[in-house]
């Protein structure tokens, strides 16, 4: 029993530890060194809630975990444009600005992008917190239902709004004004993706259309 529980710890924390790795990679071999300060905060904040939310719903909720973990190729909705999928460049985009020094971006600044990129990480967290159906993938589970409390009682998709706060505070954070150029590409990838969502949601998922005429506002408060 022991041995079981052993190997689905080490299943559990695998993949964080491979992103993790990853993303180490990318942050500093475009950079080609390891004095890359502003890389260092975000790579030790961003690991450290990624690995906090491994930890807390592994307990909580592992069905959330075995979710944010499968493979894309799973989807039922049309595909985004492959051109708005490069917005992950900013981090490479980052890294050569470091090393070539293209960018003077004021050390309050990146502190202060840092900050509110980790804010937009915790509020993710507090998104799956509420909902255990929140994915990485768009399809409807069996048994799901609507979500309607929490941050969706404000906006229809939570989830989005926190990960454009990362993305388009990562490059500032990481020390760049050139990354900032692909890290828009996030915004029109963000429309189309939640479009595609309601359309399979609006289909499949009892009460959605009703969610949405009481809650109007998809993205931001006011504005979509």
């Amino acid at each position: 029993m022991e041995g079981k529980t052993n190997t689905s710890s080490f299943k559990i924390y695998l993949f964080p530890t491979i992103m993790m790795i990853v993303m180490g990679l990318i942050l500093f071999l475009p950079a080609g060194t390891l004095r890359y300060w502003q890389a260092w905060i975000y790579w030790v904040m961003f690991s450290a809630v990624t690995f906090f939310i491994t930890a807390y719903f592994a307990k909580r909720s592992p069905e959330l975990l075995a979710r944010r973990w499968q493979h894309k190729d799973q989807e039922t909705v049309r595909k985004i444009p492959g051109l708005l999928n490069l917005f992950p460049l900013f981090y490479f985009v980052a890294g050569f600005d470091f090393r070539f020094h293209w960018s003077t971006v004021p050390v309050w600044i990146v502190i202060a992008a840092n900050l509110i990129a980790f804010l937009g990480y915790v509020f993710i967290v507090i998104v799956f917190r509420e909902n255990s159906y929140a994915s990485g993938n768009i399809k409807v589970e069996d048994e799901q239902q609507v979500v309607a409390t929490g941050p969706y009682a404000i906006i229809r998709h939570p989830m989005y709004t926190g990960m454009l706060i990362m993305v388009l505070f990562a490059p500032l954070a990481l020390g760049s004004y050139w990354a900032l150029i692909p890290s828009l590409l996030i915004i029109p990838w963000t429309v189309i993706r939640i479009k595609n969502e309601e359309e399979l949601l609006l289909q499949e998922l009892p009460g959605y259309k009703d969610y949405c005429n009481k809650t109007p506002y998809r993205l931001v408060p006011a504005i979509w």
